[in-house]
């Protein structure tokens, strides 16, 4: 199917193109559809769908309990209309419409009415204080339009690695950040133009104390006097003494830090499918028609389990590719088969797969069993791998099986290979020379003769419908297996018969199946598969302190390199922070530009760095490990949680006495802020909540990291900056 075809229109004409072939098929002949992928991707599509319109239910009710049901009609305005123009940008860019890009409006969802709420809010008390409608549009714009578009584009560097990430995991992940960027630029423009011209011909109602408090409530959003009165108390007194409130502001950060060498590794978690992966592997001698035999048998076994509705087998080489991040490329190996499993359901699959391992691990004793979940992300060919390069390959061979070893001793590692291992079966010739010499036979005829015996020669062709097939002659199988057969075969020269026995001896010497190379070197490469539900970085921690202990020597000019999902891993990471260098000295610039002060940067600086710490310590908090999406949402949370803070840190340096350092002043800035600094902060973190409903292992620590994250940057917004902005006037 072409990239730019929606599977479901597809696949409707690829039923029909079938179901005409079927009619015309021979009786007794039939198609069996192995696999459709239509239901998986309509019913995941539809989940994100009512996941987006989910969140942003959430997010329109935590406006109207705070800001009231006329700012939250106002401030909604903007998710209908974002949306819309998401879409024409998706349009514009040719973006499909998938499960990254769906996403990438679910992680936006929150922030595409934090402009938004922040100008509806500012207006509203312009209006409060008698300008006229006008004056208090105009007044709110111009006050709003450095913070917020410094704010927006902060936010977007932040996201631009992600959009920019090249290589696979860029193409996996990639749609998100542009997705994000585009809501965001989208968002920023409506909240300057058409959301400001809204709020003032709906001015905000007067209060009325006296009024039923739910009824205030739902006209005016929360309020809560002996809520605000303690707020206000502690703003008090952690002013009076600037370096206890940071103190205080940094204490989790810092735990987040310090707990993060605890988190367990995961690159990419598995897939949550009624589908899993099972490959055998018989050594490499093994016939096809001993394969096959083998695989039925197999076949029965698994069959019998509970819960498993079918197992298709391909023999001989790789299953098509019937999930995205599928290794293909074994072809022609009558020794090799693998199945695609079906099951009743996600939670089956996984109970099924350490269950179906130990028993055919029991059954085949001289074969290699392989029974693996589908994964996300990138395609990684084992989970841990050891690769040695060098340039002997007696030494290559015997340093993998001294590394493979090592590696079989780890716990939970169920099967190991390295790819120098596998030994084919070759004849050997052993020549006479003096007799071939009197008979008149040389080594070359002598070669050529045995492989137009052995392997045939082209006697013909025949044609076959429109294509021309060769025919090859040959002795057969049974003559072509046997070593005694081969050994009285007779050659022919100059019209003398002469018995092979006669001119040398043939015998069987091993020979390594194929040498691998990576990067123009030669290298072996030894790889661990683990047990399900065990992660591949305790697996490898484990395996580099045994070689530590072990003490195994490698000779001069030969070099070890981690592979499998370590290496992935670490090479998306460096490829998101070669980004990251260039896109961090935009954002400083942006910041002293806004701000006017290095100093005042730095400070915001300290909230981008102190919301990672955040983030990681909602990870420990929720024990989930840490990933690749967990970094993702950490860079991305770095533009998201400083918004807040110059929002803040803008008001601060706008007021005549705030400016000058003056804590009453700072103090009232503040209670000012915190309406619009709690409702962004809510409706940010409450988009994240249909992510986080999903399940599974992939999306929930991206939502935790980021969400978790930008809760806590709140404090950092109200305590931390204007704590730090105070102790910066006083030094």
């Amino acid at each position: 199917m072409r990239s730019n075809q929606r599977i479901d229109q597809w696949s409707q004409q690829v039923y029909q193109t079938l179901d005409l072939f079927q009619e015309n098929l021979p009786r007794g002949l039939g198609l069996n559809i192995v696999f459709d992928q239509t239901p998986y991707v309509e019913d995941r599509l539809n989940s994100l769908i009512i996941n987006l319109l989910l969140g942003a239910g959430c997010v329109f009710a935590v406006t109207v309990l705070m800001m009231g049901w006329r700012s939250a009609l106002i401030v909604g305005c903007a998710l209908p209309l974002s949306g819309l123009m998401v879409f024409a940008g998706m349009q514009w860019l040719e973006i499909p419409f998938h499960q990254m890009s769906i996403t990438g409006l679910i992680v936006a969802l929150g922030l595409l009415i934090d402009n938004e709420i922040v100008v509806v809010d500012e207006v509203q008390n312009n209006l409060k204080m008698g300008l006229k409608p006008i004056k208090a549009l105009k007044k709110s714009v111009n006050y709003l339009f450095i913070p917020l578009l410094a704010s927006t584009l902060t936010t977007v560097c932040a996201f631009l690695p992600i959009a920019l990430l090249p290589g696979p995991s860029g193409e996996f992940v990639g749609t998100i950040g542009v997705n994000v960027i585009i809501a965001l630029t989208f968002s920023l423009l409506i909240s300057l133009s058409i959301i400001p011209a809204i709020t003032v011909y709906f001015p905000p109602p007067n209060s009325d104390p006296s009024s039923f408090l739910p009824l205030r409530w739902f006209n005016e959003g929360f309020s809560w006097g002996w809520l605000t009165q303690k707020y206000r108390w502690s703003l008090h007194q952690l002013f009076k003494y600037p370096i206890l409130g940071i103190l205080l502001a940094l204490c989790l950060p810092i735990i987040g830090f310090m707990q993060a060498g605890t988190l367990q590794e995961q690159f990419f978690p598995t897939a949550d499918r009624d589908q899993f992966n099972l490959e055998l592997e018989f050594p490499a001698s093994t016939a096809l028609a001993q394969t096959r035999s083998q695989v039925l048998e197999a076949r029965q076994l698994i069959l019998e389990h509970e819960g498993v509705k079918n197992v298709q087998w391909f023999i001989g080489e790789s299953e098509p590719r019937f999930y995205y991040n599928l290794v293909e490329g074994r072809k022609n190996e009558p020794n090799y088969a693998q199945a695609l499993v079906e099951t009743e359901s996600p939670e089956i699959s996984r109970a099924l797969i350490p269950v179906i391992q130990k028993e055919l691990d029991k059954v085949y004793l001289n074969a290699r069993v392989l029974v693996r979940p589908l994964e996300q992300g990138p395609p990684v060919d084992a989970p841990v791998e050891l690769r040695i390069y060098g340039s002997d390959l007696d030494i290559l061979s015997d340093l993998g099986q001294k590394f493979r070893q090592e590696l079989s001793q780890v716990s939970h590692v169920t099967h190991t290979r390295d790819s120098l291992s596998e030994n084919l079966a070759k004849l050997g010739l052993q020549i006479d020379e003096e007799k071939s010499r009197l008979t008149q036979f040389s080594n070359a005829n002598i070669a050529n003769q045995l492989n137009s015996t052995l392997e045939g020669v082209t006697g013909g062709t025949i044609v076959e419908s429109s294509e021309e097939l060769p025919v090859r002659v040959r002795v057969n199988g049974l003559q072509r297996g046997d070593l005694d057969n081969i050994r009285s075969l007779y050659l022919t020269e100059n019209r003398q018969s002469v018995p092979f026995t006669s001119l040398g001896n043939v015998t069987i010497l091993p020979e390594i199946n194929q040498i691998t190379r990576r990067n123009g070197q030669r290298v072996n490469t030894v790889q661990g598969f683990v047990e399900m539900g065990i992660l591949p970085s305790q697996v490898l921690s484990e395996f580099q302190k045994r070689l530590e202990n072990a003490n195994l020597v490698v000779p001069s000019g030969y070099t070890l390199e981690i592979g499998g999902e370590s290496a992935e891993r670490n090479n998306a990471v460096g490829r998101l922070l070669s980004l990251a260098g260039v896109l961090t000295i935009i954002m400083v610039t942006i910041l002293v530009l806004s701000l006017g002060s290095f100093r005042l940067a730095a400070v915001i600086g300290v909230v981008g760095i102190c919301s990672v710490g955040l983030g990681l310590f909602a990870l420990w908090l929720f024990d989930y490990p840490f990933g690749f999406m967990s970094i993702i949402g950490s860079i991305g949370l770095v533009g998201v949680a400083i918004n807040d803070s110059i929002v803040v840190l803008t008001a601060i340096k706008d007021d005549p006495e705030a400016r000058l350092g003056n804590p009453r002043a700072v103090r009232e800035i503040v209670i000012h802020s915190t309406r619009h600094v709690l409702t962004t902060t809510f409706t940010t973190t409450i988009g994240f909540v249909p992510l986080l409903l999903g399940g599974g292992g992939f999306w929930p620590p991206l939502a935790i990291v980021i969400a978790g994250g930008i809760f806590g940057a709140t404090l950092l917004a109200l305590y931390f900056v204007p704590c730090s902005y105070l102790l910066i006037k006083r030094t």
